[in-house]
């Protein structure tokens, strides 16, 4: 049965059309093995799980699999282990996924809605949360922010210093601290303020990015080029534009190294770290979760970023009331992730996270 619960991303689970039903039946069984124990899966342990077919049509069946890519003899193994291919068909078509207990309920909500929460521990404490929980790393990629600008306002600190203040509509501040060009005055910083806040209020800031590269453009014929640049400057700080700074919460790689298989491969276990190390991509691919209502799963060479490590992502994004998509949590691990209670963690996390956006605590 195929959860409601996921968003397909790279196989149509009609692949499995291509499979007979005995066929359908092994791989199903060496599939839910290997993620339950981590080891190649033979016929002599297929026939003793109840599979009424002759080791040797097993293994037939069995060397089909692998002829089509869903299976795969790792070493000298006699066993089978699945591809990312098979574990995508897996995913999409075999899966079969049930609901949370009440008591795992309970707990995320306690950790997470606890009295007095803000939303940014809330952040941090569901990366952790789902790190202990799923047994992976907890991901959490921080909303960006969409409220309009109340004001701006730059304030010298030295002669080549200035500290930017920035006041959003829903009571937000922000600092940022800037570096000065020779010969910005005083002047020079309070233009640059007017300039901003003549444009941008009550605006979003990604909103009036273009424009103000526009007007620019035409303004640095009355602006001289140091305020020109202040106010270029200022407004890459908060455009949500390349040059932002989000925020990425990472929980538990320690999880990562007790995996016996990535123990065994610690050449595979640095690959992993140095992609997670790559705050941008890891950002772009939970940011392409906004894409999507459900769950989405990555599962190695299906996305550049763990091509080479052969990890596997699930991320869910959260969203307020108005369905409009802030953000986006996950797990990241080794392919064998235990994707039937993974995937219902992930997605009601997103969906407590969610409420609290709202300020509902139930």
């Amino acid at each position: 049965m195929k959860s409601p619960l996921l968003t397909s991303t790279a196989m149509d689970a009609g692949g499995l059309m291509g499979l007979d039903q005995r066929a359908r039946d092994i791989f199903r069984r060496i599939v839910e093995s290997y993620l339950q124990t981590g080891e190649p899966v033979g016929s002599r342990t297929l026939s003793m799980s109840g599979v009424s077919l002759s080791p040797a049509s097993i293994r037939n069946t069995m060397q089909d699999l692998t002829l089509a890519g869903l299976l795969a003899s790792p070493h000298t193994s006699a066993g089978r282990i699945p591809t990312h291919a098979g574990l995508r068909l897996f995913v999409d078509g075999l899966l079969e996924i049930g609901d949370l207990g009440a008591e795992e309920r309970r707990e995320i909500d306690a950790r997470l809605a606890g009295r007095g929460r803000k939303f940014d521990e809330a952040l941090n404490e569901a990366s952790a949360l789902l790190s202990g929980l799923a047994g992976g790393a907890g991901i959490v990629a921080s909303p960006v922010r969409e409220a309009g600008v109340k004001h701006v306002e730059f304030v010298a600190l030295g002669h080549d210093q200035a500290l930017a203040v920035l006041v959003a509509d829903d009571g937000t501040v922000e600092n940022r601290l800037m570096p000065l060009n020779a010969g910005v005055t005083p002047s020079t910083l309070q233009e640059a303020s007017n300039f901003l806040n003549a444009r941008l209020r009550g605006r979003p800031l990604h909103e009036a990015r273009t424009e103000m590269r526009t007007e620019l453009d035409a303004a640095r014929r009355e602006l001289d080029a140091a305020a020109a640049r202040l106010v270029e400057d200022g407004l890459a700080a908060w455009s949500g534009g390349q040059d932002r700074e989000r925020a990425l919460i990472v929980r538990g790689r320690a999880n990562l190294l007790q995996d016996r298989e990535a123990v065994e491969d610690l050449e595979r276990v640095r690959v992993l770290f140095d992609d997670l190390e790559q705050k941008e991509q890891l950002i772009g691919l939970l940011d392409g979760v906004s894409a999507a209502q459900g769950v989405r799963i990555f599962i190695g060479a299906e996305t550049r970023l763990f091509s080479l490590s052969g990890s596997a992502v699930i991320a869910a994004p959260y969203m307020s009331g108005r369905q409009r998509v802030l953000g986006a949590i996950g797990v990241i691990g080794p392919a064998r992730l235990n994707y039937a209670r993974v995937i219902p963690l992930v997605d009601y996390t997103a969906r407590v996270l969610g409420r609290m956006l709202d300020g509902q605590d139930t």
